[in-house]
């Protein structure tokens, strides 16, 4: 589709109405996980590039932590294993760690560098091991419905620390990190972490301005289907509890949740699929998804 071209005072217009937030923003560190149709669309991937090349620009200081399960998942058939998940968890055996690793911190990682790369910026790609960045432990997952029974999720990992100087001294000399999801144990062991969960706790380490999610919905629906454009902590308890909030949305709102009562000041879901959805919801008063806020 063509898109019509904007008239030049249309654009100053944009540029104007822009302008205060990239002035509230400047210097500040925006935690993005990417993920959904954004990172399996050509021209949502080249959207979203343009978008974190621009924030860096601007003054502003991106971090992507990227996901991978649709792609882990073509390479698990390639091997002729299927994908088991638990509670929203992918249960990940010895054989699909060593799938992820090489999906996650290969393939994915350098095609989100290069993109970026190719839009203008300087992208570097990190895991969890890069300067002992994210130390982990095997996940114990409790059943929501009978919290004495544990399910075994095989090396998944649950956070112990992270330590962010990495990327802080990335970020200093105007690089943007580019962040997997794999964390390191106390015998070397790899752990898969829920993106989500890393993009949330990196924020809240960070002290990032704001946590953006991007999803492929347009953010958190009721039982409807209607968006609910801002949520707190209590409203979201009901929502799990009625089974409004479930499988795969669950790690996401309980980081974003975790986030906001750490300090992150606001937390987006957004959605992927509208193109430049990030940048609508960074420097324009429109929302484009659902924000978690604490109370």
């Amino acid at each position: 589709m063509t898109l019509p071209a904007i008239p030049p005072h249309a654009k100053a217009d944009i540029l104007a109405q822009a302008l205060p937030y990239i002035r509230k923003f400047h210097g500040k560190t925006m935690v993005i996980k990417y993920g959904g149709n954004a990172m399996t669309d050509p021209a949502l991937q080249r959207a979203f590039a343009e978008d974190v090349v621009l924030l860096k620009l601007v003054g502003i200081n991106p971090v992507v932590v990227h996901g991978g399960g649709p792609q882990i998942e073509t390479a698990l058939k390639r091997l002729g294993k299927e994908g088991h998940f638990i509670q929203g968890m992918r249960v990940t055996d010895a054989e699909t760690m060593e799938v992820v690793e090489w999906v996650l911190a290969g393939e994915v990682q350098q095609d989100i560098v290069g993109l970026i790369n190719q839009a203008g910026g300087k992208a570097v790609g990190l895991t969890g091991r890069d300067g002992a960045m994210i130390r982990a432990k095997k996940l114990k997952m409790l059943d929501q419905q009978n919290p004495s029974l544990e399910h075994d999720v095989g090396q998944v990992g649950d956070i112990v620390a992270i330590d962010p100087s990495v990327v802080k001294a990335l970020q200093d000399d105007a690089f943007i990190p580019v962040v997997s999801p794999i964390g390191f144990g106390e015998e070397n062991e790899s752990y898969n972490i829920n993106a989500d969960v890393v993009a949330s706790r990196l924020a809240t380490t960070l002290h990032a301005e704001k946590l953006l999610l991007l999803t492929n919905i347009p953010g958190v629906l009721n039982k409807a289907g209607q968006l609910l454009p801002t949520l707190t902590a209590r409203q979201i308890d009901e929502l799990v509890a009625d089974g409004t909030i479930s499988g795969g949305m669950l790690p996401k709102i309980a980081g974003a949740i975790d986030a906001a009562k750490a300090g992150v000041h606001a937390v987006h879901i957004v959605d992927g699929r509208v193109p430049h959805a990030m940048l609508l919801e960074i420097l324009t008063d429109q929302a484009y998804g659902t924000m978690i806020c604490n109370q």
